[in-house]
């Protein structure tokens, strides 16, 4: 079992993929189903740095495509774990899409991955707690439960009533 503790630097991962034709749609444009894949990539390899496990995608939070992504830009995605749990770990996830021939850059989306760690036999396994630093590692890192107990209630794992962190932001 690993128990330590880890930064979210420790996690922090960067992709770019570069946009071919076989990506696009008939606009020209970066399909988004490959950027989910991709998103997914990026996001489990951070995981995995941080829990030192294979990982599996237990959900996706709402994702919305702010900005198209053209042929031939070149698409950076930056991963980071903002929170750990028992076995599961939310990710934070960015993308930019960079003209490079215009020196134009663009952050097209964000959203949040939770993965469970799984170990040899895929059960899942306990995963080393995060510390958080930095003043926003720390408000992802406490925004974190709250998302993590809408995704239960959606899931239909809680009941809305025993999500004490939803009721603290409604409650005096």
């Amino acid at each position: 079992m690993n128990t330590h503790r880890r930064t979210p630097s420790d996690s922090f991962t960067i992709m770019n993929e570069i946009v071919l034709p076989n990506d696009t749609n008939t606009l020209g444009n970066l399909m988004g189903g490959r950027l989910l894949h991709w998103m997914d990539i990026c996001a489990a390899i951070a995981a995995q740095k941080h829990s030192n496990q294979i990982v599996v995608t237990a959900s996706v939070d709402s994702v919305s495509f702010k900005e198209a992504i053209h042929l031939g830009d070149v698409v950076t995605l930056q991963a980071q774990v903002s929170r750990a749990f028992n076995s599961s770990m939310e990710v934070y996830l960015e993308v930019f899409a960079q003209n490079i021939p215009r020196n134009e850059i663009v952050r097209c989306n964000e959203a949040y991955y939770t993965f469970v760690a799984l170990d040899s036999r895929n059960k899942p396994v306990k995963v080393p707690e995060l510390m958080p630093e930095s003043e926003l590692e720390k408000q992802r890192f406490d925004g974190a439960l709250r998302r993590r107990q809408v995704r239960l209630i959606l899931a239909g794992k809680m009941k809305p009533d025993e999500a004490q962190e939803l009721k603290n932001l409604f409650l005096p």
